[in-house]
């Protein structure tokens, strides 16, 4: 699930960024990472029934969830990303920077947040959280910005704040990810 969280995303973003139109493809893609959460769930509920587990094991089940949960939520916003272009047509002429810059910080906190994962390393995991303010600053920043411009394009304007407010849940969604991983390892998520 976790490569194919990252690719969708990954590949949403380079395809937004070429005006490529991928949305049958990242709806697919939205959907395995759908099924793939709901049989996460299915052996989830199978191993708390068949063998209840307590402390340590039973925090790994629950994050399980959570985390498999995160990794779909990364391919339904990468889906709504492919979907701008559908809304929004050509936007050749759009200035890109700011979602190129702000895509690249949030593929680094999926890696993160993956890597976190399979290594229960807690010190990455909390790194996540001021990767996250930064994401956080910067969407809150272009907005503010957009609202004191005298001329941006409604149609860019649109277009950039829609994909940036889907990555800033996708960060959101990876530091969810992190915190699991601080609870397996902790029985806390602080």
């Amino acid at each position: 699930m976790a490569g194919l969280a990252q690719e969708s995303v990954l590949k949403a973003l380079l395809a937004y960024e070429k005006g490529e139109r991928i949305t049958q493809e990242a709806f697919t893609r939205a959907n395995k990472l759908s099924t793939l959460d709901s049989e996460v769930e299915e052996l989830a509920v199978e191993l708390l029934a068949r063998y209840q587990p307590v402390a340590g094991d039973l925090r790994f089940i629950k994050s399980c969830l959570e985390i498999a949960y995160g990794f779909s939520r990364f391919g339904r916003y990468a889906y709504d990303i492919s979907q701008v272009l559908e809304i929004y047509g050509d936007i050749s002429q759009c200035d890109k920077t700011v979602v190129h810059e702000l895509g690249d910080k949030v593929i680094k906190m999926i890696q993160t947040s993956i890597q976190s994962f399979k290594t229960r390393d807690t010190k990455l995991a909390r790194s996540l959280r001021q990767d996250d303010d930064q994401v956080d600053r910067m969407y809150v920043a272009y907005v503010k910005e957009l609202s004191l411009s005298k001329s941006p394009s409604i149609k860019c304007a649109l277009a950039s704040t829609l994909v940036l407010r889907y990555l800033e849940r996708i960060a959101d969604h990876a530091c969810y990810i992190g915190d699991s991983v601080i609870y397996i390892e902790t029985g806390s998520k602080v």
